[in-house]
């Protein structure tokens, strides 16, 4: 791989994370949700995005990390789906890196098994890793126990 990629990039704990900005309609701000009974634990609700209904997604639920803190609100990367939009409920919204594909690595073996999943790979970068969020893993709630 030698192409450079964009990426709309996103913290969601510790873990520094990128969807190809082809992928992203959108990054917003908090949203007020509307919860779905019965629907599964990732799907935190659904937020009306200019009248268009879309399913929010609590990504710190698919990684299976700790909880985010009652008191800090979630944003919202929308991303594009065969289905219509979906909202990925991330900790913090980041800057829209370019990087080569040189970079490009598959996603390490000392991963836990939760994070490896959701990754297409890593990119490194100087000081810090980019973990490529595999969306369509990601929003297979159906994965999740």
């Amino acid at each position: 791989m030698t192409d450079r990629e964009q990426f709309c990039t996103f913290q969601l704990g510790a873990l520094f994370l990128g969807v190809r900005v082809h992928d992203v309609q959108e990054v917003i701000r908090y949203q007020d949700l509307t919860r779905v009974p019965l629907a599964p634990a990732t799907v935190m609700g659904l937020i009306n995005l200019r009248g268009q209904i879309v399913t929010a997604i609590d990504l710190r639920k698919r990684f299976r990390i700790e909880e985010r803190a009652p008191d800090r609100l979630p944003m919202n990367v929308v991303v594009r789906t065969i289905d219509g939009p979906v909202s990925l409920l991330v900790d913090e919204i980041g800057d829209v890196l370019e990087v080569s594909g040189d970079l490009w690595e598959a996603p390490l073996e000392t991963m836990n098994a939760s994070t490896r999943e959701l990754v297409r790979g890593i990119y490194k970068l100087e000081g810090k890793l980019l973990l490529e969020l595999d969306v369509e893993r990601a929003l297979d709630t159906a994965a999740v126990v």
